[in-house]
């Protein structure tokens, strides 16, 4: 069952988030620019919220199970498909990648999830997963106070190995990993792989 209370109850304050905290999302928003298909690839960003993300790495298709977001994402100019990331509603091979950013954590069956990722990719198609490390300072700190948060109450954080082996399990093969918002150094640094970061994004090919 999709969770999405909160976030239609309190879509102002997940859009204030952003503007709070500008430096990190810039440096999250770089992080991912850095692994999605350059040229004219056809995207999907699966649980796309208000579309802070979709928007300005010009993605032009959602997914999004919330209608209060979905509908501050179409005035982007954003075509948003109601749905959930467990039964995607698109024949199959529709996209050239397919972006999750900060929801597999809300998902009922991230493995499902990845299938059908699969599934509506097209041949030689990537998914780019971005999510918050469990195993990472941060991560450990939004884990243990998530009963009192308004956003990650329901949450299930996962580590970035976990987050590999359902991709793996799903039929992809692992091709780059980025973290950034590392403890003690600028919000703006980016380093390959994982480990480090508590924004970690991972590619994989279908």
């Amino acid at each position: 069952m999709p969770k999405t209370t909160a976030f239609d109850k309190h879509t102002e304050a997940y859009d204030k988030w952003f503007e709070d905290n500008e430096a990190s999302f810039r440096s999250e928003l770089d992080t991912i620019r850095r692994l999605i298909p350059k040229g004219r690839a056809d995207g999907l960003e699966v649980g796309m919220g208000t579309g802070q993300f979709a928007g300005p790495l010009g993605i032009k298709t959602g997914l999004e199970p919330s209608e209060k977001m979905a509908l501050k994402a179409r005035a982007q100019g954003i075509t948003v498909y109601s749905g959930v990331a467990e039964k995607m509603p698109f024949p199959d091979a529709s996209f050239d990648y397919l972006l999750f950013v900060t929801v597999i954590c809300f998902l009922d069956d991230v493995f499902n999830s990845f299938k059908e990722a699969h599934r509506v990719l097209r041949p030689g198609g990537c998914v780019i997963v971005a999510f918050i490390d469990r195993q990472s300072e941060m991560g450990r700190q939004y884990n243990a106070k998530k009963g009192k948060s308004r956003f990650y109450k329901d949450a299930a954080f996962f580590s970035s190995q976990e987050v590999i082996d359902l991709l793996e399990r799903a039929g992809f093969e692992i091709k780059k990993a980025k973290q950034t918002l590392i403890p003690g150094s600028p919000n703006n640094t980016i380093r390959d792989g994982y480990g480090q970061g508590a924004f970690v994004v991972i590619k994989a090919m279908a």
